[in-house]
């Protein structure tokens, strides 16, 4: 026995057609705007979030500076609680401001670092110990994924409402199918379900 083949009607929603419905049409320009919608939604934000990666790497970079610093003690081995993924640890340092102020705080290190010894530490406008401001590969790195995850999520939403939206409209259309066969059947006198 052959399996019977049915062949597929793309766009029969724009097709002129006597059995289309209002709501087949409006279904169709639901459909289009949403993808349009995903689309431009999605690389506009991917674009931003992008753009506002790399304004705030510049930031970052324009207003931390890189300082020359003493250790005011030895560098003690890792603790357990304190190892950082680059294997340094934390020792007190010390460095002079370009206006005189001598500034102390805790800054990364290598192990067994001796007291006396120099150390280049990155620090604010404030004088506060920050870490080193991302590179230009780091910055385009997290400029790239950050754009891609804020389209992918913008383009998502859209996407998701347009979903929510087919539902409601499906929803009624079987409310309206229901209704017209009622109209049917009762002229007749019997039901067909």
């Amino acid at each position: 026995m052959a399996a019977s083949e049915c062949t597929k009607v793309r766009l029969w929603r724009w097709r002129p057609n006597p059995l289309k419905r209002r709501s087949d049409v409006i279904e169709a320009w639901v459909v289009l705007g949403v993808w349009l919608l995903a689309v431009l939604g999605g690389v506009f934000a991917g674009l931003a979030a992008a753009d506002a990666v790399v304004r705030s790497a510049g930031r970052v970079r324009a207003e931390t500076r890189q300082v020359t610093a003493v250790l005011v003690r030895d560098a003690e081995d890792p603790a357990a609680g304190r190892v950082t993924s680059d294997h340094l640890v934390w020792a007190k340092v010390r460095w002079t401001e370009p206006d005189g102020t001598i500034r102390t705080d805790e800054a990364r290190v290598p192990p067994k670092a001796k007291a006396g010894g120099q150390v280049q530490v990155w620090t604010d406008r404030h004088g506060i110990v920050v870490n080193e401001p991302l590179s230009g590969a780091e910055t385009t790195l997290h400029a790239v994924s950050g754009g891609l995850l804020a389209g992918a999520g913008a383009a998502g939403l859209v996407l998701g409402a347009g979903w929510v939206v087919r539902l409601v409209m499906e929803r009624r259309r079987l409310e309206q199918w229901a209704a017209e066969w009622e109209r049917v059947d009762t002229p007749w006198g019997w039901k067909t379900g």
